[in-house]
């Protein structure tokens, strides 16, 4: 449930509604508005009848959260979530654009590749150093090395980075290399890594699992917002069906879906939807004009010969030309690149 605060409620009045909450065993997360205070109460809601809560001074109103996701839910937070990264702020009028390898493999390389994508406009660099590949056999990134050349990249470019976790064991690894860590597909519903992440004040990026609902995924946001991290923007990388002609079925619906269930930013990211280099320019244009906060692309200096995804990587010129596309649809669409 919401508890909404009297305009003129005191901070004494604050704090004696939050410690009831509390008491009761349940969980109060506080959102401090221009006008007034609204306190979600997360847990078994039984314990403590909203007439109860009601009767306090202070209170104004006590409202049920409908939807099963409650922190992440348009019900408690109208307005948009943005989240400021360094002065990088996601979730406002600008779609950030975060651009890079699939996964890091030499320290010049990811070097090169940092410069043509800051050069072209984007704000972020994307690069794995940890790398769930369907194949045991696959290269599996650099580890440890890898976070550590995208630390040098980001010293060297001023660019954020954004880089991936599979592991709850590497949290202090992400906090000192990363500025956005990210949950990949395969782990959307490991909801240990999902509540470790969360325990932690560090933006995350959730990316959407290979066949799951818009439900879920917001529900999966939920544990990472349960969990005290309200910096959490999601990601759009298509899904599996019956189709076979792109790698997944990039859902540009679900932009516009989640935006109306949903406070939180969402990102798209066409390379891993479509699979294919000359469809990747169609698909980001698409999810600018849908209403995506963000774009995420694959961009490598040499595709032929990088250690993963190569096919669906853009060559630095043809990242230069797509921003510039970009850029005409994002303000056709009262955006800004």
């Amino acid at each position: 449930m919401i508890v909404v605060l009297k305009p003129e409620a005191t901070d004494l009045q604050t704090e004696q509604v939050i410690a009831k909450i509390t008491e009761a065993g349940l969980t109060p997360h506080v959102m401090k508005g221009v006008e007034r205070v609204v306190i979600a109460v997360i847990g078994d809601e039984r314990v403590l009848g909203p007439d109860i809560l009601s009767a306090m001074s202070g209170v104004q109103d006590v409202m049920p959260i409908l939807s099963p996701y409650k922190l992440v839910s348009r019900e408690f937070q109208k307005e948009n979530t943005v989240i400021d990264i360094q002065g990088v702020r996601i979730g406002e009028r600008r779609v950030v654009v975060m651009a890079g390898p699939c996964s890091v493999e030499t320290k010049e390389r990811l070097f090169s590749i940092a410069e043509d994508v800051k050069m072209a406009g984007a704000l972020i660099l994307r690069g794995g150093a940890f790398k769930p590949r369907t194949s045991p056999y696959s290269f599996q990134g650099l580890g440890e090395e890898g976070l550590e050349f995208l630390s040098e990249a980001r010293t060297k470019t001023g660019l954020l980075v954004i880089t991936e976790i599979m592991d709850p064991r590497d949290m202090s690894l992400m906090m000192k290399h990363a500025d956005i860590i990210q949950i990949g597909a395969r782990n959307m519903q490991n909801f240990r890594l999902l509540s470790e992440v969360g325990s932690y004040n560090k933006p995350v990026m959730l990316k959407r699992g290979l066949s799951a609902t818009v439900k879920e995924l917001l529900l999966s946001a939920e544990y990472i917002m349960a969990a005290g991290n309200r910096q959490v923007m999601l990601c759009e990388r298509g899904i599996r069906t019956f189709e076979t002609a792109t790698r997944n079925t990039l859902d540009l619906s679900a932009v516009t879906v989640i935006k109306q269930l949903s406070h939180l930013p969402i990102i798209v990211d066409p390379s891993h939807a479509v699979g294919k280099t000359d469809l990747v320019a169609p698909m980001a244009k698409a999810a600018v004009a849908a209403g995506a906060d963000g774009i995420m692309l694959e961009v490598h200096s040499n595709p032929e010969l990088a250690y993963c995804d190569g096919e669906q990587a853009l060559l630095p010129k043809d990242f230069r030309l797509l921003m510039a596309q970009l850029k005409k649809i994002a303000e056709a669409v009262d955006r800004e690149m």
